[in-house]
């Protein structure tokens, strides 16, 4: 197979989008430690909007025009509470736990299908479903009070990131790609503002650079994970996602001498398994 090859382009470029986004959570930890919720969600936004205006601008007054901006604010609305949850889990769990979460929302994807647009839920869909459904437990640990809330925040955000994905999907039949990413990033922007009317204060020059960095690096992973998914199909490339996570537990073992413990390692082995399942679909 030639070097030049889509796939090999694809899954080189999903494998970097991963690296980005297990850094991108680094900052975020760093951040949290004096920086609310609140303000990283609406900093990692507004960078996204900042970046993405220009190339909108300079394709002329069309580009913003759409018919379906119900469906556009549908989408930001599950985004971006589901945004909240990843980066909350980020503050408050294991790193590359926290990781499992943004990648356990392919599995549930096929339920929100069925849900929102009809498609049909197969044998195969409902069990990696479930899998990875107890692969999100196991990792939690919902044994104590403050896992289990974690839990119920962490599966809660990946239904919604869930929900998010087939939305695009559905707009993908009139909408162009750019069009998508822009107005999740301006309605994102403009929602997340709202929070900071009571938790917004003025932020340091350090914790600005920390959140710089979370909004650059957010919006390079999203960017190199569309131009990943259009070279090659989801099906061929999609496992190389999991590299995050990998990534993200060296980060953790380094920093701050995080380490797996045997619950996190069977569910992340589950959801693996509940990812290859759904992949495997037609």
């Amino acid at each position: 197979m030639p070097i030049a090859s889509p796939l090999l382009r694809g899954a080189a470029l999903l494998g970097l989008s991963a690296i980005l986004f297990a850094t991108m959570g680094v900052f975020i930890r760093l951040a949290s430690h004096t920086v609310g919720n609140e303000i990283i969600v609406f900093a990692r936004n507004l960078a996204g909007l900042l970046i993405l205006l220009p190339v909108m601008l300079l394709r002329g007054e069309g580009t913003f025009r759409t018919a379906v901006f119900g469906r556009h604010l549908w989408r930001a609305l599950t985004g971006l509470t589901a945004m909240y949850g990843f980066f909350y889990a980020i503050a408050h769990l294991p790193l590359s736990s926290a990781m499992i979460f943004t990648y356990s929302s392919p599995v549930f994807i096929p339920l929100v299908a069925w849900v929102f647009l009809k498609e049909p839920m197969t044998v195969r869909a409902w069990s990696a479903a479930l899998i990875g459904l107890a692969g999100v437990i196991l990792v939690c640990k919902p044994d104590a009070g403050l896992y289990n809330h974690l839990a119920l925040i962490g599966i809660a955000s990946s239904i919604l990131a869930a929900t998010a994905f087939v939305t695009v999907r559905a707009l993908g039949a009139t909408e162009p790609a750019a069009r998508v990413v822009f107005y999740f990033a301006l309605i994102s922007t403009v929602i997340s503002a709202v929070p900071l009317l009571w938790a917004g204060r003025v932020i340091t020059g350090q914790e600005l650079l920390l959140l710089a960095a979370v909004g650059i690096l957010a919006t390079l992973s999203q960017l190199a994970l569309t131009r990943a998914y259009a070279l090659a199909p989801a099906n061929r490339i999609g496992p190389v996602t999991y590299l995050a996570i990998v990534i993200a537990g060296f980060y953790a073992w380094a920093l701050w001498g995080e380490t797996p413990d045997a619950w996190a390692i069977a569910g992340t082995g589950l959801i693996f398994l509940a990812t290859l399942v759904s992949l495997r679909r037609s």
